[in-house]
């Protein structure tokens, strides 16, 4: 059996919160009698994994956790495999994984809800805009107060916080995929190419996310398809100190935020405005204190050069 990969936690036993954690073997498996799981749509139970579409199209599924999170800090580790009969570009859509305020609500969003309130982390498996340079499977996280749209004919570049391409489709060897928060800071790792050690893919700070959200995953096919199947997913409790002033927040009443959501780096605008109409963060007030300075110092420049020929003219009249 291949080893376990390299956790990103301390790895101790008594951090794995398993009223959070889906796990072999599948209580109740092959029937709805999972008491901390539902799931819905084309979603298959087997003694070996959580088939959620399988390689057909126009299907959709979820598995959601039943008991919400109070967790301030904590990471998810996702066994996963997507695999299918389709060659180059011909598989769809994706996997997404989900920390969200709704559960069980189908939608158009990888088989779940548009307009959510969370965090999801996509892993898309086909390029619908076909201007893209990106190489796909491409993984993205965002962050939604319920106010933003998931935009599928541009593979969602409009609200992406980040994102890496990942080779994690029909692979012999086990894929994972590990996604932290701790601090207001979102990381996601990804462990696809069988060298049993974590690669980098997202790294975020300022991200607000409140507690009581529910952990998911979801699927879906279109004219396309796959079978995306989840074999486990792993919540582990971090050990993390906070802020005396912590304390008094009421972290169920928080809005799912990121105090910096900028344009991706091939966008040239931000159709959602984020930047232009957002809080004034501390980034934001360094560049406009930066401009003012700059505009300063140019006013000062052209200033003492139209002085200086005004005092050269003069000179030439005495």
């Amino acid at each position: 059996p291949r080893p376990v990969p390299a956790e990103l936690t301390d790895g101790n036993s008594e951090h794995l919160k398993r009223e959070h954690s889906l796990m072999k073997p599948y209580q109740g498996a092959g029937s709805a009698a999972m008491p901390l799981w539902d799931f819905q749509g084309s979603t298959m139970v087997t003694s070996q994994y959580v088939r959620l579409t399988p390689d057909e199209r126009s299907r959709e599924g979820s598995i959601w956790n039943r008991v919400p999170c109070f967790l301030k800090d904590w990471e998810l580790h996702v066994h996963f495999k997507i695999h299918g009969a389709g060659k180059k570009n011909l598989h769809g859509d994706g996997l997404a994984l989900w920390y969200t305020q709704e559960r069980l609500t189908p939608g158009p969003v990888f088989g779940s809800k548009d307009n959510f309130h969370g965090l999801a982390i996509f892993l898309d498996t086909y390029p619908n805009d076909e201007a893209t340079e990106r190489v796909f499977p491409y993984i993205s996280a965002m962050v939604n107060n319920g106010s933003l749209t998931y935009d599928h004919s541009k593979d969602g570049r409009w609200t992406e916080l980040a994102g890496c391409s990942a080779d994690l489709r029909n692979q012999n060897h086990d894929t994972f995929l590990a996604v932290r928060y701790s601090r207001g800071r979102l990381t996601v790792m990804t462990d696809v190419e069988d060298k049993n050690e974590w690669k980098n893919c997202i790294d975020i700070a300022g991200v607000q996310l409140p507690t009581g959200y529910f952990f998911g995953a979801s699927a879906g096919t279109g004219d396309l398809s796959d079978n995306h199947d989840i074999i486990s997913m792993k919540l582990f409790q971090l050990m993390v100190e906070h802020p005396v002033e912590d304390e008094t927040v009421d972290w169920t009443k928080i809005e799912p935020s990121v105090s910096l959501l900028k344009s991706p780096k091939d966008n040239v605008d931000d159709p959602t405005g984020n930047f232009r109409s957002g809080p004034l963060t501390g980034w934001k007030v360094f560049l406009l204190l930066l401009c003012a300075l700059l505009g300063i110092i140019v006013c000062a420049v052209v200033g003492a050069v139209v002085f200086q020929k005004r005092q050269e003219r003069n000179k030439r009249f005495y």
